[in-house]
């Protein structure tokens, strides 16, 4: 008769463990059925299930002998559940923080405990330049026992020390930058479309499992509050296929993609930048329709020469981490493009450089080498921005659910909304209380990853490109 065996594995890295462990396993024909491992700051835990056709005690004895010649530890579980086709996590809780300290993880687990939700595995993703963990959780699709979920919340509400910080693994001698995820609207006032969405925390559509609307809408509404109180920004995704399954991304530009907005600039030449700042800041905050405030803008630009144009395409400056999340996302097969409510003119040199496959801005109009304080054609608005995604998608065949778009202010609206995935990136208000996730920190490669992309991978692709570095934060 075939007994369950399970073996652990731990003590320092290095090659050989498994190969040492594997030829001792196969002496006694066992078979496999589960192997897992781990390395943690050069640390190895390495998990193997298996059945063993002959004498358990035997096979341990054996096993003790050969790990210790490699200077590892070993455990053996004999008779060990051998239950396979255990349900695959429900969703992927991703949180990101400048630090993630051990009391905002402590609640965030705490508060998912309140939910009825199971950490199943936990994974760093990222030390620079923001600490990212993923975890992947098993949500129950009702709510749980009410009593137990007010006791869990009350416990969540007095954490450990704040001043102890949770690494993913390391700094690599990183520093980080504080963010402002505690400015957040109150998760109590997010609008709902076809399920809620809110302030620091994702909802997607739903694959298979639970009924989403209640899982989902659940630790989201639960993580909003901790987000905001504990200075990190949460996302909730579905877990499963349809979490890797996006192939477009469309990118505002003004304070998105580039840092400041162009028409501010070109307004600095005109002598009007203050004048124009308050139009283009009303704007944002969705007091003033779109379309109208543009107008105004453009207007008082009348009679600037058209080079202007060029020497502030010029100056322009990427958001940090843009050129690495564009090359990273192209690696992967992404169609990557901007909607802009800024001007053609500016753009298209960037995302000629970028590599982008599609651009939608509008184009101001210039006659005798002067501008008229004019755009030419339909103004992309809030509105529009939502039809070039659609688009986008149709030309590249792209269903709208694997789509993805990263705004910052109200004009983004439809379009996030529209996306298949919306992130809010430093976002106004009424932006963040709709979008499906909100980033508060000032690297738009943190996008990357709420897709699931880890640091490790994308330095390791620059890496074999010749181009990784690591930019100093201040």
């Amino acid at each position: 008769m075939e007994t369950t065996v399970l073996i652990t594995v731990t003590g320092p890295d290095k090659p050989g463990v498994t190969s040492v462990l594997l030829a001792a396993l196969s002496r006694h024909g066992v078979s496999l059925l589960d192997v897992e491992q781990v390395v943690i700051r050069g640390r190895l835990t390495l998990g193997v299930l298996v059945t063993s056709p002959g004498d358990p005690e035997e096979l341990q004895d054996q096993l003790e002998e050969a790990m210790a010649t490699v200077g590892m530890e070993v455990e053996i579980e004999i008779g060990a559940n051998s239950v396979s086709g255990a349900p695959l996590s429900t969703h992927a809780v991703v949180v990101l923080g400048s630090p993630v300290t051990a009391r905002a993880f402590s609640t965030i687990a705490r508060t998912l405990a309140a939910q009825g939700a199971n950490i199943d595995s936990i994974r760093g993703i990222a030390d620079y330049p923001v600490t990212g963990l993923e975890l992947m959780v098993t949500a129950p699709a009702t709510a749980p026992d009410d009593t137990a979920a007010l006791q869990a919340q009350a416990a969540a509400a007095s954490g450990p020390d704040p001043s102890t910080a949770v690494s993913d693994g390391g700094t690599r001698g990183a520093s980080v930058v504080t963010q402002a995820a505690a400015s957040g609207p109150d998760p109590s006032t997010a609008v709902s479309d076809g399920g809620i969405r809110g302030a620091s925390v994702v909802t997607q559509a739903a694959a298979s499992g639970p009924d989403p609307s209640t899982a989902e809408t659940r630790l989201r509404t639960a993580l909003a509050e901790v987000a905001a109180k504990e200075n990190v920004d949460v996302a909730v995704e579905r877990a499963g296929l349809a979490r890797r399954a996006k192939r477009l991304i469309v990118f505002d530009v003004d304070s998105t993609l580039i840092q400041g907005e162009v028409i501010e600039m070109l307004a600095a030449h005109a002598g009007v930048e203050d004048e124009v700042r308050k139009v283009t800041e009303a704007a944002m905050r969705g007091e003033i329709d779109f379309a109208e405030s543009l107008r105004q803008r453009v207007a008082t630009l009348t009679g600037l020469n058209e080079t202007v144009i060029d020497r502030v395409a010029e100056r322009i400056e990427l958001t940090a981490g843009a050129r690495t999340t564009i090359r990273t996302l192209r690696r992967l097969g992404f169609r990557c493009g901007v909607v802009s409510g800024g001007f053609r003119q500016v753009i298209e040199p960037l995302a000629h450089d970028l590599e982008l496959d599609f651009v939608h801005a509008n184009t101001l109009e210039v006659v005798d080498g002067k501008l008229t304080g004019k755009v030419i054609g339909e103004i992309v608005d809030r509105p529009g921005k939502a039809v070039a995604l659609r688009r986008f998608a149709a030309e590249a065949g792209v269903p709208m659910e694997q789509t993805v778009a990263v705004g910052d202010g109200a004009n983004d609206i439809d379009m996030l909304n529209a996306a298949g995935l919306g992130i809010a990136f430093q976002a106004k208000p009424a932006l963040r209380e709709v979008a499906d996730t909100a980033l508060s920190h000032p690297f738009l490669d943190a996008v990357l990853f709420i897709l699931g992309v880890t640091r490790d991978e994308v330095e390791a692709a620059d890496a074999r490109d010749g181009l990784l570095r690591r930019v100093p934060l201040s």
